[in-house]
């Protein structure tokens, strides 16, 4: 059965570099659950991202969230328990990016000012969020037409492409 996938370590690793070329280098992440293939993809890209800009990649900057905002929340908490000083957040989802944005500020830090933060699936929350979120963009509605194109033809048994990796992109929304 073919699969149809965006390509979510490169959407992660864009974000990084975002939050790189803003000057920010103690970069966090809330990952989702790592048994889901897309959550260690992104994770894959945070790591990646951080070793070509030449940054160790700290393992108390990486927590895991469960792609809900009270996950978000928590990972968020105990992140600033281990690390208390990050300067960007890359949250996996906007949901759990949303949960951070509400712990960052309980905390006392102020969004972009001391924390910046980003996001991933570029929802209606993020365009709602204050202040806005930057997040990763994924072409849904294109995942849902190239599945619709691909699926028929391989249930008929044509060949064709084993999977299909669309590209992401970063929808920065200022500040950041």
């Amino acid at each position: 059965m073919p699969s149809v996938d965006c390509d979510n370590a490169a959407g992660a690793a864009g974000a990084v570099r975002h939050l790189l070329g803003r000057s920010r280098h103690a970069i966090a992440t809330v990952t989702g659950p790592l048994d889901v293939y897309g959550a260690r993809c992104r994770l894959d890209g945070y790591r990646e991202a951080l070793t070509a800009a030449g940054l160790p990649v700290d393992g108390l900057l990486i927590t895991d969230g469960d792609v809900t905002e009270e996950g978000g929340r928590r990972a968020v908490r105990e992140l600033l328990e281990r690390r208390p000083a990050p300067d960007a957040v890359f949250a996996a989802s906007d949901v759990m990016a949303v949960g951070a944005r509400r712990e960052l500020r309980a905390a006392g830090r102020r969004i972009p000012e001391d924390v910046a933060l980003v996001g991933f699936d570029d929802s209606v929350l993020a365009r709602h969020m204050d202040p806005p979120l930057t997040s990763v963009r994924q072409p849904v509605e294109e995942v849902g037409r190239t599945m619709a194109r691909v699926l028929p033809a391989r249930m008929a048994g044509e060949p064709g492409e084993a999977a299909v990796v669309l590209p992401t992109e970063l929808v920065v929304r200022e500040p950041s």
